[in-house]
């Protein structure tokens, strides 16, 4: 026979462990013989393929049982404070969010909570139509619904955070971009107004005596590289100049 994933030491109806396989698949109840059996998804962390099963037993005599948790219902408590508590931080990092990276990452933590919780929720639900006698039941229903609206309010937040972001991004690479092709424009200017008449001047040579032909070197050549370099930073400044300017 194939070992059960409930507990062995559990004294449940035979049915329960006929009815699961070697995994636990996904979140649901089962009843039988005035016995509740709840198969529940602890927090799902992002890139985990496989759910890690929790297991909630209540007796006829009403005692509850978990597989980790403890007991009492307490048990069940402490299973959506876990996800509470996963929200809130996340809910943190939502606030302090600025890049599309930051964003991305969020929503690859909220999304597989986001579908736990639904599920979640839902089982709650079907439990309360289930099983009408157990009290307990509709204060946790309660709080599996809020949790499920928490998460994917900050699923949509999240969303909405990360599309700004990139909107964002791609206006200023737009600005960027125009004031590169202006930037451009203006040098090909003045490149287009020099150019004739650098190559006339290439061409027939316009050496004019200035005296410094018989000077000693390295001061004229310091003067000159010094008075390039200043002209080219002036040009330089004029041409990175934006359009506003």
């Amino acid at each position: 026979m194939e070992k059960s994933i409930l507990p062995p030491g559990w004294n449940v109806p035979e049915v329960f462990r006929n009815r699961l396989g070697a995994k636990v698949g996904r979140q649901r109840p089962m009843a039988a013989d005035d016995h509740l059996l709840l198969m529940l998804h602890a927090p799902p962390k992002p890139e985990e393929n496989e759910r890690v099963g929790r297991f909630f037993w209540r007796a006829p005599d009403g005692l509850w049982s978990s597989n980790g948790l403890g007991s009492g219902p307490a048990a069940l408590n402490q299973h959506l404070d876990e996800y509470y508590s996963i929200i809130q931080h996340l809910d943190e990092q939502e606030e302090k969010a600025a890049s599309a990276d930051e964003y991305f990452e969020i929503i690859e933590a909220v999304a597989p909570i986001c579908r736990a919780t639904r599920n979640l929720h839902q089982v709650l639900q079907e439990t309360r139509a289930l099983c009408p006698d157990i009290r307990e039941i509709i204060d946790l229903r309660d709080r599996a619904y809020e949790l499920e609206r928490t998460a994917e309010l900050l699923y949509n937040g999240t969303k909405d955070g990360l599309e700004f972001a990139i909107a964002k991004r791609a206006e200023e690479q737009a600005k960027s971009s125009e004031h590169m092709a202006l930037s451009a424009h203006r040098l090909n200017s003045l490149v287009a107004f020099f150019f004739p008449i650098a190559t006339l001047t290439a061409v027939f040579g316009v050496n004019l005596p200035h005296g410094y032909e018989d000077s000693k070197p390295p001061y004229a050549f310091l003067i000159v590289i010094a008075v390039g370099l200043t002209l080219g930073a002036m040009l330089s400044a004029f041409v990175s100049r934006s359009q506003d300017d």
